[in-house]
């Protein structure tokens, strides 16, 4: 059942509950779509909210300077974080996915602290790839200000100085030998599980096998929605993605119907459906990507021997014309 702790109010006894595994992230790398797989398994507890960030954010710090940046929902009361758990009944493997766990040193710590004996899951992209994704995300929000995805990474340095959300780290997030280090000094590797976004595009099922073994749940379960969820890309008509946020995300009495008339399950599908199908695909322009291969080589080869899997894909090179 996870982390327990057993209190006493009013000669009533409480069983607090707290998780025994994470998605710690990268961001841009899968995780949403992970999320919904998970929690679509009966022996699964998915966090009803999907980045509580907890262990990433105080109140002081969780109030990020960045244009429609989300941070200010996070959680951080422990009071607040366990009443996402609260409705754990028989299920074997209870989680939550914040993506900006990997990236923060400080958090490693403060999970070890709370819950050592937590399992980790982590899912990295090629972090060039990552970074564009990232950018694609915010223009797709239509939060970013910069006029391309060069100028975006000019401006990089002085929106981290003004504490812009880590979304708008860009290249920073990518560095993730350091950020998997931090936790490899407090946790035991066979409590730490890392993917490729790669294996993860090309089979999802084999994949979550490997997910569901980890969490010690029946690895034979498939998820009936296995749809990408969270893509980036530019929006081909704004008023559509306008709409399914006023409909299913932002609060107002529409989403409130829309939530009490249709399944959650078929609520997220029909959103991710029409969200998917209104963006148009872009591409990181071969010669900045190149650039950040160059920036990111040693990390990755540092990463590579750190994580024992092949990373060779991460250092090709785009022919430029």
């Amino acid at each position: 059942m996870g982390w327990l702790q057993i209190s006493i109010r009013r000669s009533r006894v409480f069983i607090l509950t707290l998780p025994n595994f994470l998605i710690i992230g990268a961001a841009k790398s899968g995780t949403s779509s992970l999320y919904m797989y998970l929690k679509q398994h009966p022996q699964i507890f998915m966090s009803p909210v999907k980045e509580p960030h907890f262990f990433s954010f105080t109140s002081e710090s969780k109030m990020t300077k960045g244009p429609g940046d989300p941070i200010p929902k996070a959680i951080t009361t422990f009071r607040k974080y366990i009443q996402l758990f609260e409705n754990v009944e028989k299920e074997k493997a209870i989680g939550e996915a914040s993506t900006s766990y990997l990236y923060r040193p400080e958090v490693a710590k403060r999970i070890f602290e709370l819950i050592p004996n937590v399992k980790l899951i982590a899912i990295l992209r090629n972090p060039a790839e990552r970074a564009f994704s990232a950018y694609m995300h915010v223009v797709r929000d239509q939060r970013e200000t910069a006029k391309n995805f060069n100028e975006a990474l000019l401006f990089e340095k002085d929106r981290i100085e003004a504490n812009w959300d880590p979304i708008w780290h860009y290249t920073n997030v990518g560095f993730y030998f350091k950020q998997i280090s931090h936790y490899y000094q407090y946790f035991k590797p066979n409590q730490i599980k890392i993917f490729l976004y790669d294996e993860l595009v090309k089979d999802r099922q084999k994949l979550l096998i490997e997910v569901f073994d980890f969490l010690n749940v029946n690895p034979n379960f498939l998820p009936v929605n296995l749809d990408k969820f969270n893509v980036s890309g530019q929006q081909k008509n704004k008023l559509i993605y306008s709409f399914t946020k006023i409909i299913f995300q932002s609060p107002n009495p529409f989403r409130w119907v829309s939530r009490q008339i249709i399944p959650e399950n078929l609520r997220w599908k029909v959103t991710n459906w029409i969200r998917t199908n209104n963006l148009k695909k872009q591409e990181i322009p071969p010669e900045i990507k190149n650039e950040l291969i160059d920036l990111y080589r040693e990390d990755i080869t540092n990463l590579e021997s750190l994580i024992k899997k092949d990373l060779s894909l991460w250092l090709e090179k785009t022919p430029c014309d």
